[in-house]
């Protein structure tokens, strides 16, 4: 017992209490929303698992913060392994969302349908940080760039063919991109990528893109598609009707028309920030902007910070997910985006986000407890 309080009272006195008092108060707002937008089914299962998930979450990360990151990460080989594993068990237990995708596990022992890839995306993001870590003095060599290239295809397709989960596997690619940049592969290695990605797009759109997905990019481009709004283009008419409805102040936190009228089946989950918009207005949707911007910067700060050119690269990565979701979710609300599901971090429904998220955020702590020198990396980007 007095072991467990002493690693408690090391927590408290070294471990990142900013960051965590962040994502607990964007958790808490999210769980206000959230039973703001659920409140027509009459059911409180939605506010359990959220609370649910936070307290498993503040565990969870105060727990990760008080393990050395780089122990996990030097079974590189076996994180790779539990990624594909694990993305596989959806062959078997998957079931499809309302979306069409079959990125859920419902497994029996469970009262929760599980997300495998919001699991994968943290371990995706520690076995791609050491492997650079592995080959940073050459880091833009074949030898080097060739292990994380295959490391983020193999997640992307396991996403795609199995989940058909392409919001998700974009994530991914945005993940790579962002640490590879950061992490000081050249250029020149993007421009080749870039004419490849260009080479390989036609079969991609072709054979594995759905026809909805496909409807949702080409309607930004094409006005003969659903001109009557009642298709493909009726969730997002329905998300900027609500963002226009809540005006500067907002309508009243559970007095939204529309929100309380059901205007969108995934009105607490993907479509969570135009919920915000109708009943908190324009300051609430500000407030959840700055709220995510800090912890994003907060994650930042802690890469930038630290010595460690692995810890380092984890923290950006890290970093790149929550951007890359905050953007596409909130392009998606407003109308500038293809909808693709990606939820709003620590705000949108969902247990296992809010568990992983917490889990990230842990590790970022762990970091920050931990600032190891490393002489060996001593800039964000190596010098050639």
């Amino acid at each position: 017992m007095r072991r467990v309080w002493n690693k408690i009272t090391e927590f408290y006195r070294r471990g990142d209490l900013l960051l965590l008092f962040l994502c607990v108060v964007a958790t808490i707002f999210g769980i206000v929303i959230v039973a703001s937008a659920t409140r027509y089914s009459g059911s409180y299962r939605f506010l359990v698992v959220q609370s649910a998930a936070l307290v498993l979450g503040v565990c969870l990360y105060v727990a990760v913060s008080l393990l050395d990151i780089e122990i996990l990460a030097e079974h590189r080989e076996m994180l790779l392994a539990f990624n594909v594993l694990f993305m596989s068990t959806l062959l078997i237990w998957g079931v499809e969302g309302n979306t069409g995708n079959r990125a859920w596990l419902d497994l029996p022992l469970l009262p929760v349908n599980i997300q495998p890839a919001e699991i994968c995306k943290i371990t995706f993001v520690i076995a791609l940080a050491k492997t650079m870590s592995n080959h940073r003095s050459k880091i833009s060599s074949v030898k080097s760039v060739a292990p994380i290239v295959i490391q983020t295809v193999v997640m992307m397709g396991l996403i795609v063919v199995i989940s058909r989960d392409a919001g998700s596997a974009v994530v991914f690619l945005f993940i790579f991109l962002v640490v590879a940049y950061v992490g000081g592969v050249r250029s020149w290695w993007f421009v080749a990528a870039l004419v490849v990605a260009l080479a390989v797009f036609p079969i991609l759109w072709q054979h594995f893109i759905r026809a909805d997905q496909k409807e949702r990019i080409l309607m930004f481009f094409d006005e003969t598609i659903d001109p009557d709004g009642t298709g493909v283009r009726w969730d997002t008419n329905r998300s900027v009707a609500m963002l226009s409805g809540g005006g500067i102040s907002g309508q009243g936190l559970f007095h939204g028309t529309m929100l309380q009228n059901h205007a969108i089946a995934a009105q607490h989950t993907d479509f969570i920030f135009s919920a915000i918009g109708e009943e908190l207005g324009i300051l609430g949707c500000l407030f959840t902007l700055l709220l995510l911007v800090a912890i994003v910067v907060r994650c930042v700060h802690v890469g930038l910070k630290t010595p460690n050119y692995m810890n380092r690269l984890i923290c950006i990565g890290i970093a790149a997910m929550l951007i890359f979701q905050i953007v596409s979710n909130v392009g998606m609300c407003i109308g500038v985006s293809p909808v693709i599901g990606l939820t709003l971090p620590f705000i949108s429904y969902g247990g296992s986000s809010i568990v992983t998220l917490f889990l990230a955020m842990g590790i970022v702590s762990g970091i920050h407890m931990r600032p190891d020198p490393d002489s060996r990396s001593p800039y964000i980007q190596p010098r050639y």
